[in-house]
């Protein structure tokens, strides 16, 4: 109940101070509220990037953010599993998968007895590629999310449009009652589902017409600027980087022009990607109409191209930093877009990341920092639990570091579940990548640090979770060429989260914050409900 008055008192506060700040607000006859609210994620961005690549952006882009908005400089995901799907919902929820039900990109059902995709629904239908495109919606998002709220504040008036490469990335910030689009790698078309649509908008169409991946391959991928400036990332070709399937190394200049018209997938890991979603984004904006009249508005982009790409080279490879050199140009011409087709100070904007990165194991043991590949533990504990006590397939699936027990195969045998975790956990902490295993169903009682312990609580969705969930060391993980991400350690975990345009005074803030409070923070500034499942709070201090 404490907490419970805690959070009102605080929502209260900024209300409060916020009018004071709206000191025209009593003379006016609408309550004011911004014309358009822009969130971007950017897939991947730790928050050292912001600064990381500093001296070289211009003045228009990051820079503009940075000494326009307020920053919270030390926001961080709250739970455990740092992956797209859990990322996107629960900034846009204002929650986290315990709640919102979106425990990974996916995780296993053990009704169906198969892992189910964070977006998948087999009741709709793919509309604009071919029939093979897998179909999908927000329906296994629990929870409501913050563009659901603006709708439902305004009547359905306000139009929400989610934009991205991956589908995860567009559909859960549109949540259940916007319209949302991405990118499909086989035809190079931007599409929907039936969920929003029973056929393609004509907008869409146009802009799919105009073969947009085909003219950016043309452009091949050199370095932005001379590669011997790039001093702030590692050598050029290194062993540990993932290579383009077409190219013998993972070198500059990267050829994309034999690509055009057979390849449409190799544009998600390379800037372009950038540069396509963020044109699809303007097409939108324009064919909606969006920010046009004085009903708030909603566009959310997700760029997945920075995942991609760094999946693939690592973040301290050139392409990384070429890309946000790149982006940061990207981002001066969309703000000027803004600027154009809404208004300067009529748009309210932030910037987010659904996750962070590990350094690729390899650069950090050539570096001799902390670090390396883990092992795959999965199918060696189920022959040892087999050989100790005949059970065959015991552990039935793993994801999101999380273990699913075969329940009726250890019953069958007349065996105790406490009994076969508990000697399935020890044999795993014999590896020496792993930190700890946990009972996961006992985890309260796991003598672990207190914030660290409330991240792994608040990933685990009782309906959805496995029994067992391994914590890797820090910066070990599977991955021998390229990297992944996934853990709560701050690497994976500490992500930008700025805020600028209307309502927004400049500033940064250094106390804890998370990504739930940005959809409670949107909310308050907008003076329409939180998400139904949100636990965030708003960052007061942004207000004018």
């Amino acid at each position: 109940m404490k907490s419970i008055i805690f959070v009102s008192s605080l929502l209260f506060v900024f209300l409060i101070s916020f009018g004071q700040a709206s000191s025209n607000e009593s003379n006016n006859k609408n309550l004011p509220r911004p014309k358009l609210v822009v969130g971007l994620m950017v897939d991947q961005m730790r928050w050292d990037f912001l600064y990381r690549y500093y001296d070289r952006f211009g003045q228009g882009g990051f820079k503009r953010m940075l000494g326009e908005g307020f920053t919270c400089e030390n926001a961080m995901i709250p739970y455990a599993q740092t992956v797209t799907a859990a990322g996107h919902a629960s900034v846009y929820t204002g929650s986290v998968p315990a709640i919102n039900g979106i425990m990974g990109n996916e995780w296993f059902d053990r009704e169906k007895g198969d892992y189910v995709y964070c977006v998948e629904d087999n009741t709709v239908k793919t509309i604009g590629a071919d029939s093979t495109a897998e179909p999908m919606s927000p329906r296994n998002l629990f929870t409501s999310t913050i563009s659901d709220e603006l709708r439902l504040a305004t009547n359905f008036r306000s139009k929400v449009v989610g934009v991205a490469i991956k589908d995860r990335g567009s559909i859960l910030p549109a949540g259940h009652s916007g319209e949302a689009y991405w990118y499909d790698s086989k035809t190079g078309n931007f599409v929907t589902s039936t969920y929003y649509h029973q056929t393609l908008p004509g907008w869409v169409s146009n802009f799919n017409a105009r073969k947009i991946p085909d003219s950016l391959y043309a452009l091949e991928w050199n370095t932005l600027y001379p590669i011997e400036t790039y001093v702030q990332s590692d050598k050029d070709n290194n062993a540990y980087e993932g290579r383009f399937v077409h190219e013998q190394a993972p070198v500059f200049p990267h050829k994309l022009s034999g690509l055009i018209g057979t390849n449409y997938g190799t544009i998600s890991s390379t800037p372009h990607g950038n540069t396509m979603t963020l044109e699809f984004g303007k097409a939108a904006l324009r064919a909606q109409q969006l920010g046009k009249d004085e009903i708030t508005d909603m566009l959310a982009i997700s760029l997945s191209s920075p995942d991609y790409a760094g999946h693939q080279f690592g973040p301290n490879s050139i392409e990384i930093e070429d890309i946000y050199l790149r982006l940061d140009k990207e981002l001066e011409l969309f703000f000027n877009f803004l600027d154009a087709e809404v208004g300067k100070g009529e748009w309210l904007f932030f910037l987010t990341a659904d996750h962070g990165v590990a350094h690729v194991p390899g650069f950090m043991q050539k570096n001799k920092v902390a670090g390396g590949s883990s092992s795959s533990l999965f199918e060696n504990l189920n022959k040892l639990i087999e050989a100790k006590y005949k059970i065959s397939n015991a552990i039935l699936a793993t994801a999101n570091y999380h273990l699913y027990f075969n329940k009726p195969a250890i019953e069958n045998a007349k065996k105790s579940l406490d009994e076969v975790i508990e000697y399935t956990i020890s044999e795993i902490e014999k590896d020496k990548s792993v930190l700890m295993a946990f009972d996961a169903r006992k985890m309260r009682e796991v003598n672990m640090p207190a914030e660290m312990l409330n991240r792994y609580i608040n990933g685990y969705n009782k309906k959805l979770a496995g029994e067992v969930i391994i914590v890797n060391k820090a910066g070990y993980l599977g991955s021998r060429i390229g990297t992944t991400h996934g853990a709560w350690y701050p690497y994976d975990a500490h992500i930008p989260m700025v805020f600028m345009g209307w309502g927004v005074k400049h500033g940064r803030t250094n106390r804890p914050t998370y990504m739930t409070d940005i959809s409670a923070t949107i909310a308050a500034l907008l003076r329409i409900q939180a998400p139904n499942g949100c636990i965030g709070t708003p960052v007061t201090e942004i207000t004018n």
